[in-house]
């Protein structure tokens, strides 16, 4: 096996939308390879692979596309030796299209149905990725459920807990953090009570809802249903609280307790709903963070 000296990243996804009931999924060809393959392209430097997903997929085929459930990630060799390339991969759903100009670097960018993927793709790599998306259910809903950015040392504030403000690091993370929840395109916010929990989704430009049930005090199964109910309503929705609640929250809520939940500040978790059933489950964090 070739050694690896050095891993590129990139991301990418697989973008559907559904016409006439059948759902299709957008691919592109590459002139320059003669090839078919899944929309995806290299972060840039410093650049979060949720938003190079994003990006790319619209820089390839011209679809503003909506991320939801985490894919597989595939690695391969370049061809340059000891390069190896890692893609992180989301399923897509695409919110707007227009047709894309061919120019050197993308030829086609063609709706195809995924049943006729498999066949059409050029490479085994991206077929799996096709073979995981087609195992999901259709999702319903999604939740992003976020603890709030830094806020300073309780003991150093001296007025009510609740009113305690995010310090210049945490509006920081609030702000990177909201730009990752923007490209989910929430319909909804939901805050818990405290001041530095509105704050940090406060960037979204939404109204907020306040909460006391996301309070960290709170009981997690009454949160963890209140939860499932917004996943009820559908659409997306954001859902800030905090770090004492959070990981008994999605314990009681994913019934997993074989999984580490622990969030940090200013970061979170984005969940798939499909009828009800969490089918998608991943970390969010800014790559001020990282």
């Amino acid at each position: 096996m070739a050694e690896v000296n050095s891993v590129v990243r990139a991301a990418g996804g697989v973008v559907w939308r559904r016409s006439g009931g059948a759902p299709e999924i957008v691919l592109v060809h590459r002139p320059r390879y003669n090839d078919w393959s899944l929309p995806k392209g290299k972060l840039d430097p410093g650049e979060h692979e949720l938003t190079a997903a994003v990006r790319e997929v619209l820089e390839e085929t011209s679809v503003e596309a909506v991320p939801q459930v985490r894919l597989p990630s595939i690695r391969y060799l370049t061809g340059e030796p000891g390069v190896e390339k890692l893609v992180d991969f989301w399923s897509m759903r695409a919110a707007a299209w227009v047709p894309r100009p061919a120019d050197d670097e993308i030829e086609e960018a063609r709706w195809v149905p995924v049943t006729d993927a498999q066949s059409a793709l050029s490479y085994a790599h991206d077929r799996g990725v096709v073979r995981a998306f087609l195992g999901l259910p259709p999702v319903t809903a999604v939740v992003a459920l976020v603890r709030h950015a830094k806020a300073g040392r309780r003991r150093e504030w001296t007025g009510p807990d609740a009113e305690r403000p995010l310090e210049p690091v945490g509006e920081r993370d609030a702000r990177a953090l909201s730009g990752l929840l923007a490209l989910l395109r929430p319909d909804r916010v939901v805050s818990a009570t405290p001041l530095r929990c509105r704050q940090t989704v406060e960037p979204l430009g939404l109204p907020v809802e306040v909460d006391a049930t996301f309070d960290e005090l709170q009981e997690p199964e009454p949160a963890a249903a209140a939860l499932a109910e917004l996943a009820g309503r559908g659409g997306t929705t954001v859902v800030c609280s905090q770090g004492k609640l959070m990981p008994p929250l999605l314990t009681a809520l994913t019934k997993r307790t074989d999984v580490n939940f622990h969030t940090r500040k200013g970061a979170g978790w984005v969940l798939c709903f499909s009828d009800g059933r969490i089918v998608g489950r991943d970390r969010l964090t800014p790559v001020t963070l990282q």
